[in-house]
């Protein structure tokens, strides 16, 4: 599977729209909030920049893609005012991948800046240019020293590829019945998964620390986990019942069981160590917060205060195809989600009611500096 071409939220407006169904990410996006808060402040503090390179690695589509900006847009502002200084000059970037929905984003550009406008009063936005970068962050995107301020939310835990030993094209499916790393799977599965996402996040740092001027701060927000073990509930459960509503599917002969030992998600969630020892490896920035916040598999929806009530399970099994039916699609075919997602939301519903199974979500911010040699 070729990551960069098939993978992207699912596009436009309706029901199975990540638009509809990203309030997770945009839980994870308000939580991080103070931290994305602190850094730009920092920057703006210790090097305050005529023209501010600003860029969101990431940003798909939907309401949230131009809800970080703007939040970021809303910091620099009020900072500016509060210190009666004239406001930078905006260079805001917005990236992902080319198959990204980037004509939803454009579209909605022209009511951001009215609102804006309108929020800040006459003269109050200046100077702001906002552009779309396509391509992935792992490798180079923008010109040397070109960023002050870097963020990233939801995305990291994706891999550049599936690793190479549990590809498709692989001549031995070592990690029969399942989609991601689970607790039978074998040794030789976790480490390959371990091993991309340590090259892939040295790929990112290299690159950034290329773009990113001295004294430039980034922020990520990513899924992890708490410990060590990589096969814990938190980090990789919502993969294994994913697994086993394709396996059920296998079992009434809907889809052969080769399609389901061949399909491995593109995803690794790391736990705090991980991150922070590939940081320091790299070199060119030092870490100076990390934290983690638990989140609901819904996002802790009030269903009080929704229109329409459904359960845990459906919440969770919407927001799981959302992001990753591209992926299934392109190996499974189209007819078989309906049913499929279905099944997940049951056994989703299933699980939920024994136990609250969280996320973990890790929000890291690292300064770049001279590189730190050894």
């Amino acid at each position: 599977m070729e990551v960069a071409q098939v993978f992207h939220m699912n596009k436009g407006a309706g029901e199975t729209s990540y638009a509809k169904n990203s309030s997770v990410q945009s839980k994870i996006i308000s939580i991080a909030a103070p931290v994305t808060e602190e850094a730009i402040i920092q920057v703006l503090i210790t090097n305050w920049p005529e023209s501010m390179g600003i860029a969101d690695l990431g940003c798909s589509s939907g309401p949230n893609a131009l809800s970080v900006i703007s939040e970021i847009i809303d910091v620099i502002y009020s900072k500016c005012c509060h210190l009666g200084r004239p406001p930078p000059e905006l260079r805001i970037s917005l990236n992902d991948l080319y198959s990204n929905d980037f004509n939803d984003i454009f579209v909605s550009l022209p009511a951001f800046y009215n609102k804006k406008k309108e929020n800040m009063g006459t003269g109050g936005l200046g100077a702001c240019f906002i552009s779309g970068v396509p391509g992935s962050f792992y490798g180079r995107l923008f010109p040397s020293k070109s960023l002050h301020f870097v963020h990233s939310s939801s995305s990291l835990h994706w891999l550049s590829q599936v690793p190479p030993r549990l590809d498709s094209k692989a001549s031995v499916a070592i990690n029969k019945g399942k989609v991601y790393i689970s607790k039978s799977s074998p040794q030789s599965v976790l480490d390959s998964y371990s091993q991309q996402f340590h090259k892939d996040f040295s790929v990112f740092l290299k690159s950034r620390s290329e773009e990113v001027v001295l004294g430039g701060r980034i922020v990520l927000s990513l899924m992890g986990r708490s410990s060590m073990d990589p096969t814990t509930e938190e980090s990789c459960h919502h993969w294994e019942l994913l697994a086993h509503a394709l396996m059920s599917m296998v079992s009434e002969g809907l889809i052969p069981e080769e399609k389901v030992d061949t399909f491995n998600a593109p995803y690794y969630a790391p736990c705090a160590e991980e991150v922070r020892l590939e940081i320091q490896k790299e070199g060119s920035f030092i870490m100076d917060r990390q934290e983690a916040f638990e989140i609901d598999w819904d996002g802790g929806v009030d269903v009080c205060n929704t229109i329409e009530t459904i359960s845990s399970g459906q919440r969770v099994a919407k927001t799981i195809r959302a992001v990753v039916e591209s992926m299934l699609e392109s190996h499974f075919g189209r007819e078989i989600m309906d049913d499929l997602f279905r099944r997940y939301a049951k056994m989703v519903d299933n699980h939920l009611s024994k136990t609250r199974t969280k996320y973990i979500n890790l929000v890291v911010s690292f300064i770049r500096v001279d590189k730190i040699e050894g």
